[in-house]
């Protein structure tokens, strides 16, 4: 068990007491030195004091020393407690900090897929604009064979009937009676010798 009165107690009640000692030599009543009675008196007033910070030890030693470590361990208490508040913020923040750089990553890669969507997207469109245009071009030229073949034949009906016109027209003009008969003739032979 720790004695009442320690090193550093017993060393602040010596210099208090030698303080005093000083105080009261300097008082100066007699020239030559302190008489007896003073002597005695000083020395009592010395106990007296002696006996006061003696019984103010005892009585506040442990409450001092209870406060102090009180506020010793409150204060221990409370760094540990700063420390690990400080530690958790400092885990939140790289928590913080991962999840951040994690949804920028994120964030870029969807921009990124976004941007190939669109591109793919683009060449798709193209292509079925370059499909469309390619069948619009074929569907046209087969339009245009269409009616240029329609256009042909109805110019080669016109022709053959302008044919048969100018025919009908020569025919007319140049056969005779005699070659009329003469033809009607040859054709009734041909239909007869094929029957």
């Amino acid at each position: 068990m720790k004695s009442v009165f320690s090193k550093g107690a017993i060393t602040t009640i010596l210099l208090i007491s030698v303080c005093v000692t000083i105080v009261y030599a300097a008082g100066g009543e007699e020239a030559h030195g302190a008489s007896k009675r003073d002597w005695i008196d000083f020395a009592w007033r010395m106990v007296n004091f002696l006996i006061l910070v003696g019984f103010l030890w005892w009585l506040l030693a442990k409450r001092i020393r209870d406060y102090f470590v009180g506020r010793k361990a409150t204060i221990s208490s409370s760094l540990d407690e700063a420390r690990l508040l400080k530690e958790e913020a400092e885990k939140k923040y790289q928590e913080y900090t991962a999840k951040m750089d994690k949804a920028t990553e994120e964030i870029s890669n969807i921009v990124d897929l976004i941007k190939a969507q669109g591109m793919a997207e683009r060449e798709k469109i193209l292509e079925d604009a370059r499909r469309a245009a390619a069948k619009l071009e074929e569907d046209t030229r087969a339009r245009m064979e269409q009616e240029f073949k329609i256009a042909r034949e109805e110019l080669m009906k016109e022709a053959v009937k302008l044919a048969v016109e100018m025919a009908e027209e020569l025919v007319k003009k140049n056969i005779t009676v005699q070659d009329h008969e003469r033809m009607v003739q040859e054709y009734l032979d041909k239909a007869v010798m094929k029957s």
